[in-house]
């Protein structure tokens, strides 16, 4: 991990529709009050003066002034200062966001409280080694409430805010551009193609739903309704203002709305209606991993088969709760794995491969063989976490997760109304937003940029509705001396790791109907590629 990374511990909260509000991270608000939380406010200068902010003490000799935390900021909208922050072009299919310079940043945790900042890094953030960041402080890289810090054995206290300027790669996502299938000005439906997230989360941000439509298309101040993961494809529904967005809200509490998936699995699925009642629990919010378990949520599917190849079979599924991964975790528990699902087709689960709910592997074991499975195969990012992070950092953050009852980007809707928080980890930064606040709104943390480099951009030319650049990055000169993901030259990624084979298809409810065309994979006649 880098300071980069660090991201979590800043302060944001969101609302979500009829629900209280909601704090993005446990880590960031233990106490709930910040101003109070050292009994020694931070100094003024050797005279002892009284130093405002100070809580009206007088300052010991050489202590460090720690100036009090920030205003909670419910969000803060994302503006034509962050799409400008780079550019992209496409290649070989491929959307490419060209590297850039950005700022992540971070209140001290509780545990790093009379830590230095070498110990930190050294048993924390370790996708870096400490040279790096002994270098990285050097050139005024690495900041402690927004002054440089030359000498990384400097002690942490309650809310120092820590900043690290980092160059940030994206990875690359399908090339098809965004298809808007309704926009009435009450709603905003749009057929989401595969790999693309939603929100800016994990290692995404110009590679976006939102951050496309808002930089390309100038559509913003949208509500979420429910919620795709990155690699499932189809119908994504915004609302265009507050009061529909709390009318869809509700229409999905009461279980109003239908909601109709099709995918493709493995084997040939039973004929006729078959419904899955298997209860699941949460195992890793870090990764999004969740299996059948009977301390799990109450959970409802029926599936029906389509159509069999002689070798996978297309299956329709109508999700009647709104489970994290459930579609995806109930077809497993039958023994037809959804075809290309990194996760719940992985040979980590065992020689079963979870079939009957048959795992012979304790929550911690399975969340170690499945990063190693990844690590060994170079697909870690797959999961959505960095090459070089460790079990232990994501067993931990399973653990301190394990409070909360949502995980962003899952691939079928939340039945409850409540739409995923604003929410920043400690491996990437992450930000998704609540149905009741926009969608254009995202934590400070994500947000905040003070550096932007002109030579990211070159001209541009139009392409329907996006904005395609052809010249490529390794002409820009956008290398930097520092980054390691500059020093690596990483293949581009193939279909089967762009593409799961799983669609939203329909959505439909009280005098509404939205629908995409059948995926190309889910036709009868449809052959696997070799």
């Amino acid at each position: 991990m880098e300071l980069a990374d660090v991201a979590t511990a800043a302060p944001a909260t969101v609302k979500s529709s009829g629900s209280a509000e909601k704090t993005t991270t446990k880590d960031a608000t233990e106490t709930g009050k910040r101003k109070s939380d050292e009994p020694d406010q931070p100094e003024t200068s050797s005279r002892g003066k009284r130093r405002r902010g100070a809580g009206g003490k007088k300052l010991r000799p050489g202590e460090r002034y720690v100036p009090p935390p920030q205003k909670r900021n419910p969000g803060v909208s994302f503006s034509q200062e962050h799409f400008d922050e780079t550019s992209h072009y496409f290649e070989g299919g491929l959307r490419k966001v060209r590297p850039y310079y950005f700022d992540f940043k971070t209140y001290c945790k509780g545990r790093w409280i009379g830590k230095s900042l070498l110990e930190v890094f050294k048993s924390e953030f370790r996708a870096e080694s400490i040279e790096y960041y002994q270098r990285a402080a050097k050139e005024g890289r690495i900041r402690l409430n927004e002054s440089p810090v030359e000498d990384l054995s400097v002690v942490l206290r309650n809310n120092d805010l820590m900043k690290n300027t980092v160059h940030r790669h994206e990875p690359p996502v399908v090339g098809r551009p965004l298809e808007i299938l309704v926009d009435d000005g009450e709603v905003l439906v749009v057929d989401k193609p595969a790999s693309i997230p939603v929100h800016p989360c994990g290692r995404f941000r110009h590679n976006t739903v939102i951050f496309i439509l808002g930089k390309e298309l100038g559509i913003s101040e949208l509500h979420t309704v429910h919620r795709l993961d990155r690699l499932t494809s189809g119908v994504l529904l915004f609302a265009r203002t507050l009061e529909t967005s709390k009318r869809l809200d509700q229409l999905v509490r009461d279980r109003q709305v239908e909601k109709e998936y099709v995918c493709r699995v493995e084997g040939e699925f039973p004929e006729g209606e078959l419904i899955c009642e298997e209860p699941i629990l949460v195992v890793s919010f870090k990764i999004g991993l969740c299996r059948v378990d009977p301390k799990g949520k109450e959970c409802r599917t029926v599936f029906q088969r389509l159509s069999f190849n002689g070798k996978n079979s297309v299956v329709r599924c109508l999700p009647l709760t709104g489970r994290t991964h459930q579609i995806r975790v109930h077809l497993q528990f039958l023994g037809f794995p959804i075809l290309n699902d990194p996760i719940y087709g992985s040979s980590a689960w065992g020689p079963h491969r979870g079939k009957g709910g048959l795992v012979e592997k304790s929550n911690e074991e399975l969340l170690k063989a499945l990063v190693e499975e990844h690590r060994s195969q170079e697909s870690l990012h797959l999961l959505d976490i960095p090459d070089d992070v460790g079990i232990e950092q994501v067993a931990e953050k399973s653990r301190t997760s394990e409070k909360g009852d949502k995980l962003d980007g899952t691939s079928e809707p939340n039945t409850s109304g409540d739409s995923h928080q604003a929410q920043i980890d400690t491996q990437v930064p992450t930000g998704c937003s609540s149905s009741s606040e926009t969608v254009s709104k995202v934590n400070q943390a994500c947000t905040d940029i003070n550096t932007n480099d002109a030579s990211l951009k070159s001209p541009t030319k139009s392409n329907g509705n996006q904005t395609e650049d052809s010249t490529p990055i390794t002409a820009l000169g956008t290398s930097d001396h520092l980054c390691s993901e500059c020093k690596l030259t990483r293949p581009d990624p193939t279909e089967k790791e762009l593409v799961m084979y799983l669609h939203a298809l329909r959505y439909k409810g009280p005098g509404f109907e939205y629908a995409t065309r059948l995926p190309d994979w889910a036709k009868e006649d449809w052959v696997e590629a070799d």
